[in-house]
């Protein structure tokens, strides 16, 4: 399919939808407060690569320095959902004219029992708002990653991950970077790359994230 045509399409459902982001209001205040710092560091003149989604890109505090020769803009908001981040694209996204963007959401929202279905309609109006504002952005989905606190809900992050990489392999100007796999041992978790709440991965976990992301940026 064309990628007018997906824009299209997206758009339809970005305006028809009747359901609202659920609560996004509650972020308003430390969306304000990151937008006020990512404008402070921005050289509107260089090329530009978002990372946004919720706080295992907002405690990537390496991430300027380990893709050193881009700018990098950390949006991350912690605890949000795909949802939430339609309610902030153009403050946290658009705002500074990216030519990629990494997103990372459906991990908290999966945690909230959401299907992965309802999480891939959401990033779907995302994509829309993106490719709405400048279709040749590349985009970057990061896939849900494994961790200790909540791999009782594998089987749907499994589900999710793989919805995201059909789409993206439908999708023109969609990828998929797939940190789920290089986290785990054959089928078991990589216990060392978590901090102690067993949810948020330590410097050895970005270590990993960093390998698996690199040739999107470069």
């Amino acid at each position: 399919m064309a990628k007018a045509s997906v824009i299209l399409l997206l758009s339809f459902l970005l305006t028809s939808a009747g359901a609202r982001p659920q609560d996004p209001e509650r972020f308003r205040k430390e969306v304000e407060k990151l937008v006020k710092r990512n404008d402070s560091l921005w050289d509107s003149t260089k090329e530009t690569i978002v990372f946004t989604g919720s706080s295992s890109i907002k405690t990537w505090e390496s991430l300027q320095s380990d893709f050193p020769s881009r700018q990098i803009i950390n949006s991350g908001f912690g605890g949000s959902h795909a949802s939430d981040l339609i309610a902030y694209t153009d403050q946290l996204v658009l705002r500074y004219k990216p030519s990629k963007v990494f997103i990372y959401e459906g991990d908290n929202d999966l945690s909230e029992r959401k299907r992965p279905g309802k999480i891939l309609k959401d990033i779907n109006k995302i994509l829309s708002k993106i490719w709405l504002a400048n279709p040749n952005t590349e985009v970057i989905l990061i896939s849900a990653k494994p961790s200790i606190s909540r791999w009782h809900r594998k089987g749907a992050f499994r589900r999710l991950n793989r919805r995201f990489k059909r789409l993206a392999d439908r999708q023109p100007g969609l990828y998929f970077a797939d940190v789920w796999t290089a986290m785990l041992s054959g089928k078991k978790l990589k216990k060392d790359l978590y901090i102690e709440d067993g949810l948020h991965i330590n410097e050895k976990g970005y270590q990993i994230w960093k390998n698996v992301i690199d040739p999107y940026v470069n």
